[in-house]
């Protein structure tokens, strides 16, 4: 191949840079949503690591490679990527708990759940989440020059990311309580580890109050997304539209049908300006349901 001429064996260091290139052009792709392009660019990059046995950045080249087919909805294809990530990671000196892994098992568990694959997706969120508890635990008086806070804090917050995609798994299976127990814990960690302003901090209420309007739970439901809804205005929040249409939604089965238009026309207003069609035309036709109780209830 043409690479080779250019990076002769024997040049390991010209090698390395080329890999490093190839990886940037494909994480540039990814960032402009080309996503067939960074593929073609992430197989050159992974036959140049192959040809110079260079581990590490095979193992980088495979979670990319799993990274993308997973955004373009290639699922088996990632699950098969992941899975020869983290075997490489495994067999070097990689332990089980390292972040690198229990990040791929996270993709992995989020697969399954896409897929239907309950007792998997069940078997791998719990695994993330005991694994992430029982290493925080461990970690936590450690001094900083052992394990700097940063690192705890990286973990903490990979403990969040798993016990966020585990509770909208039980939210779309309908296991609400237990989504709600998991809810609260993201938030807590979230919130003590990124602050309430955080973008990640807000969704996080938002949901929480997703879950427990479900239930019927509708005071604290409105506590939850009144919240979100005053910090996703105050932080200029990019989905602070989607914060509206739930508040919207959860005065509207409080019965505080006037506020509920209100709230719902200001959400319109905002997916209009962002060009969210989608929304829009989920908040049109809540606009309509909520004509409708409004009559009913007269």
């Amino acid at each position: 191949p043409a690479a080779l001429s250019l990076f002769p064996r024997d040049a390991e260091e010209d090698g390395e840079d080329a890999i490093i290139l190839l990886l940037k052009r494909a994480k540039l792709s990814v960032m402009k949503g080309e996503l067939g392009e960074a593929e073609q660019v992430l197989h050159q990059a992974l036959r140049l690591s192959q040809q110079s046995d260079n581990r590490k950045a095979i193992v980088y080249t495979y979670s990319m490679m799993a990274n993308v087919a997973f955004m373009r909805g290639q699922l088996d294809n990632a699950e098969k990527l992941y899975k020869a990530s983290m075997s490489y990671l495994l067999a070097g000196d990689t332990k089980e708990d390292d972040n690198a892994i229990l990040e791929m098992s996270l993709k992995l568990a989020s697969i399954y759940a896409a897929q239907k694959q309950h007792k998997l997706a069940l078997a791998g969120y719990e695994f993330c989440i005991l694994t992430l508890e029982e290493k925080i635990t461990k970690q936590k008086d450690l001094p900083e020059d052992v394990l700097p806070a940063e690192e705890k804090a990286n973990t903490r917050l990979l403990l969040g990311m798993s016990l966020d995609s585990y509770a909208r798994y039980l939210l779309n299976i309908n296991q609400l309580p237990v989504a709600q127990k998991m809810y609260e814990k993201a938030l807590q960690i979230s919130n003590d580890v990124q602050g309430e302003t955080h973008p990640q901090t807000v969704v996080l209420m938002n949901d929480l109050a997703t879950v427990l309007d479900a239930q019927g739970h509708y005071d604290e439901a409105y506590s939850y997304v009144k919240r979100a809804a005053e910090l996703a205005k105050e932080t200029q929040h990019p989905e602070e539209h989607m914060v509206l249409n739930n508040l919207a939604a959860i005065l509207m089965h409080k019965e505080d049908f006037l506020q509920a238009k209100q709230v719902y026309k200001e959400a319109l207003k905002q997916a209009q300006q962002k060009g969210d069609i989608a929304s829009v035309q989920h908040i049109q036709e809540e606009l309509a349901e909520l004509a409708k109780r409004r009559k009913g209830s007269k």
